[in-house]
């Protein structure tokens, strides 16, 4: 298996609150890497390294070699918890793989061509119901990314996950049906609802109709007339 970060890692003796902070004033954090069937290991990594790659983002989606006396462990991080004051990495939970390995990711969502969206140019705008999506993926084949071009995306049309062509291996990790994003607004050919019953009515009158003068009014010359003559 071919990891994409690797860090030498040393065997931790013991567990508690004070083992773990003696490993922080020396420079680590206390990693625990368990499942898999195998033996939970209780181990210390640089504190250095693991935030550089931490901090530089899509770690959580990344396979990682811990390597503990000469052999390597291949693990996918679960959990990095930060301490609430310095953001500084206190503890980090990681689970075993191996090339069989299927499991659960987040991963992030990629809009392209908003610009070009046959919505959004009518008006329209984007809203995104959610920046990642939850996949099952065999752990070789993890997606850094899932991408939707939205170019022919219309007013009042919705993205579904299910609706998404995903990369090879990856599913949804839940079957109830998960909105991703649509675009909002209201066509412009559209008449609302008053508009459309002020047009019917309009159109049931008939264009020839007019008042007819008032009682003892006088009507309107004709064209051309001449004005009676002052006696």
């Amino acid at each position: 298996m071919k990891a994409a970060v690797q860090f030498k890692a040393e065997t931790r003796a013991g567990a508690g609150k004070g083992i773990a902070r003696a490993a922080r004033r020396a420079g680590f954090v206390p990693v625990a890497v368990y499942g898999n069937g195998k033996q939970n290991l209780s181990l210390n990594v640089e504190a250095r390294l693991l935030a550089n790659e931490y901090f530089r983002g899509g770690f959580m989606n990344k396979i990682v070699s811990l390597q503990v006396d000469g052999k390597d462990v291949f693990a996918i991080p679960r959990d990095v918890q930060l301490n609430p004051v310095s953001d500084k990495i206190e503890h980090a939970d990681f689970l075993q793989v191996d090339d069989k390995s299927v499991i659960k990711v987040l991963v992030p969502v990629h809009f392209l061509n908003t610009e070009k969206s046959v919505g959004v140019k009518r008006g329209g705008v984007l809203n995104i119901v959610a920046h990642e999506v939850e996949l099952l993926c065999p752990v070789a084949s993890i997606p850094s990314s899932v991408d939707i071009d939205i170019t022919t995306l219309d007013i009042g049309s919705s993205i579904h996950l299910a609706d998404l062509k995903l990369p090879n291996g990856a599913s949804p990790a839940t079957k109830r049906a998960v909105t991703i994003a649509s675009i909002a607004g209201r066509k412009e050919e559209e008449p609302t609802a008053q508009e459309a019953a002020a047009a019917t009515a309009a159109a049931a009158v008939p264009a020839s109709t007019a008042k007819a003068p008032a009682a003892g009014a006088a009507a309107a010359p004709a064209a051309g007339a001449k004005p009676a003559a002052k006696k």
